[in-house]
């Protein structure tokens, strides 16, 4: 058989989820354990926060710049929020698929949509639900992040994201972290599995076929 490394594609997995439901807990872990999974790396307009860093954190550029990427259709997807534009450069994403690497995106839904608009056979969507609004909102209350308006509204948009559950490849019930990361980690290891992922099966097969027992 032949010695030639075993080439694959990475994927994009995207996970959405609301606010207080574990997203960020669940996705950091699963980078941390998988060495070939990279978190997407964002630009952004807005000033960098105390300690955050560049290419770390997010790429920080000017509007001018941002600007100038959205003419050149050098993101994946892009917005602006509450006064500050967002977006994930397309380039070194689509290097990694093509190095056998795969990306996560802690997303919302419309970026989400966008991303799998743009490469759908790299894309895996993935929604974490809270296991009630009523945990959502305790866990929201607890981490004294947020005004009682503000809460309100993640509620309520939450309701909004829930109801849209039917477009997305997984859905996960975030009721026990450990079992909301295992089922989080098999999803990531099945979806590398896909036979269009594998790109060195069909030489493989071939081989194998043609290989003689003389």
């Amino acid at each position: 058989m032949s010695s030639d490394p075993r080439r694959t594609r990475g994927l994009l997995m995207m996970v959405v989820a609301p606010s207080g439901v574990g997203k960020t807990s669940l996705t950091r872990r699963l980078v941390a354990d998988h060495p070939d999974l990279h978190l997407s790396i964002s630009a952004t307009t807005r000033s960098p926060r105390p300690g955050e860093h560049e290419a770390r954190d997010y790429h920080f550029v000017d509007r001018q710049r941002f600007q100038s990427m959205v003419a050149d259709d050098a993101f994946l997807e892009w917005a602006e929020v509450y006064g500050n534009f967002y977006g994930s450069p397309a380039e070194p994403i689509l290097d990694a698929l093509d190095r056998g690497e795969s990306v996560l995106f802690d997303i919302d839904f419309q970026g989400a949509m966008a991303v799998q608009k743009r490469a759908p056979e790299d894309s895996v969507l993935v929604y974490i639900l809270p296991p009630s609004l009523a945990e959502m909102s305790r866990r929201l209350h607890a981490r004294s992040q947020d005004s009682e308006a503000v809460i309100v509204q993640r509620i309520a948009r939450a309701k909004d994201e829930v109801s849209q559950w039917q477009a997305f490849d997984y859905v996960v019930l975030n009721e026990d972290f450990d079992r909301a990361y295992s089922d989080l980690a098999h999803i990531f290891h099945a979806e590398r599995m896909r036979r269009s992922r594998n790109l060195w099966l069909g030489p493989f097969v071939e081989e194998l076929i043609g290989e003689s027992l003389d």
